[in-house]
């Protein structure tokens, strides 16, 4: 089953990725380039006046528990306080859209890895143990190698009890008013944002929280669900 897989992926390796790191400390010369350069048509595909403060890699392609499965998670920082109090709403939502539209419209890879941009405001808490300055070419913060435990077991059930916490929330979805689905969908998601967050606070990014996250976010029910809520809309605007 691809749950299995996924969770047989999870760990910890003796070096960082060799095509991504020299010398398991030093990001590759060429990678850098690329994702200044990827980063660079982000903000300009953003649209709007905005003071950045760094371009970071970070995820598990910064770290030891890199896998088949990882992406290389590239954010752009800024301070959101640049924005005032009334437009940072509109900000905060515009960031997500243009997200969502750059990594959907775009297939970009660093050696077959996914890039996935984000934009990171600096006053937020981030769990990562390594991040990296691309922008300023150094460790932020360096990770160490770990010897993890994890219970793969307790993961297949928390992963499949989720599954069915998502499922059962869209049969009810499909039953009610789009409002009502809505609201539905909305405790959803934040139930499981505040399940992932407190592992993260907890035990950081090897808690079975986390962990659990990324098997639904690998095997699609992250998608799954947010998928879901564009179907209700589109079937409350169609005749």
């Amino acid at each position: 089953m691809k749950n299995d897989e996924i969770i047989n992926s999870f760990g910890t390796r003796d070096e960082l990725n060799p095509k991504i790191w020299d010398n398991n400390d030093t990001l590759n010369k060429e990678v850098r380039e690329k994702l200044l350069a990827v980063a660079t048509e982000f903000i300009d595909f953003l649209g709007v006046p905005i003071l950045v403060g760094d371009i970071i890699f970070t995820g598990s392609l910064a770290n030891y528990n890199w896998s088949k499965y990882s992406d290389v998670d590239l954010h752009v920082v800024a301070d959101f306080n640049q924005f005032s109090d009334d437009l940072l709403p509109l900000y905060q939502e515009l960031f997500k859209v243009k997200k969502t539209l750059f990594n959907t419209d775009h297939d970009i890879k660093i050696f077959g890895y996914d890039v996935e941009l984000y934009v990171q405001d600096s006053n937020e808490a981030h769990f990562s143990s390594g991040v990296y300055s691309v922008l300023n070419d150094e460790w932020d913060n360096k990770p160490k190698k770990e010897n993890v435990k994890i219970d793969k077991n307790l993961i297949r059930q928390k992963s499949n009890q989720w599954m069915e916490i998502i499922d059962t929330a869209l049969d009810a979805a499909s039953d009610v008013t789009a409002d009502d689905a809505r609201e539905i969908l909305k405790k959803c998601k934040n139930k499981l944002k505040k399940y992932r967050t407190c592992g993260l606070e907890k035990e950081g990014e090897y808690s079975d929280e986390n962990l659990v996250f990324k098997v639904l976010r690998r095997n699609g029910y992250i998608e799954k669900l947010m998928n879901f809520e564009n179907d209700v809309v589109d079937k409350e605007l169609s005749l």
